[in-house]
């Protein structure tokens, strides 16, 4: 199995920014106009891109779907979203719009019956997103802690038809203090479905870590506030792992 690096474009008020641990009060902007962002990262290398309604997680209801949709029609490469998804509609206006691949996350834990329908029919193009916080998903834009265990939950999705997971350590998030590799690898064989790891990454080490791990299920690793500070160069990231060698 191959391993991705998918860039982050977090949007909130129409601008890139980024957020330490999901805490919507320290927040940096990185970018005035998230499209530029996009083409850039493409025209680093990057294959795919990993998009965030930071507003819309928090509302509960997509905010940015037009400018998201615009990304993802003029980038070149597939797009991933999550953030506040909760109906058919939702997927609908995104994958109609362009957008690759949904990410489902709150709604996992608070309407089954959506996830299933979305599953059902969409397959491939839907991911559940889990994030988590000390081993328990969180929902609502990172905002509500359950006590729902990850690999409970993924299992329980799996019967769904669910084959894409991202998994994000909010506590890494943000930190650049590395991945949290021994749960990213524990879920993918407890799975044996496609993880994405999310949240931490700090360095080029870090993606080597968990590219070790493509042949049992880590498919792929969200980077962002390594790529914006600098720590991580992207195109020197991709030759190393050997994306599109």
């Amino acid at each position: 199995m191959s391993f991705t690096i998918y860039p982050a474009i977090d949007i909130r008020g129409g601008k890139c920014v980024r957020l330490f641990q999901g805490d919507y009060a320290q927040e940096t902007v990185y970018g005035e106009s998230p499209l530029d962002v996009a083409l850039e990262w493409v025209r680093q290398g990057a294959s795919w891109l990993h998009l965030v309604d930071l507003d819309g997680a928090k509302q509960g209801r997509p905010v940015h779907t037009e400018l998201i949709c615009t990304i993802a029609r003029k980038a070149g490469v597939p797009v991933q979203v999550g953030g506040g998804i909760r109906t058919e509609r939702d997927v609908a206006a995104y994958l109609d719009g362009g957008v690759s691949r949904v990410i489902l996350g709150t709604a996992a834990i608070e309407d089954r019956p959506f996830v299933e329908a979305v599953l059902s029919r969409h397959g491939k193009q839907a991911a559940i997103g889990l994030d988590c916080r000390n081993g328990m998903v969180a929902t609502r834009g990172w905002l509500n802690t359950t006590d729902v265990k990850a690999e409970q939950l993924a299992a329980e999705l799996v019967q769904l038809g669910a084959e894409t997971f991202i998994y994000t350590d909010i506590s890494r998030d943000g930190t650049l203090r590395g991945p949290n590799v021994e749960e990213i690898v524990s879920l993918a064989r407890a799975t044996g479905k496609q993880v994405i790891a999310s949240g931490g990454v700090s360095s080029e080490e870090d993606l080597l870590s968990l590219s070790r791990f493509a042949g049992e299920g880590v498919s792929g690793a969200i980077v962002g506030k390594a790529l914006y500070t600098k720590a991580i160069t992207l195109s020197a990231a991709l030759k190393l792992i050997g994306e599109g060698a």
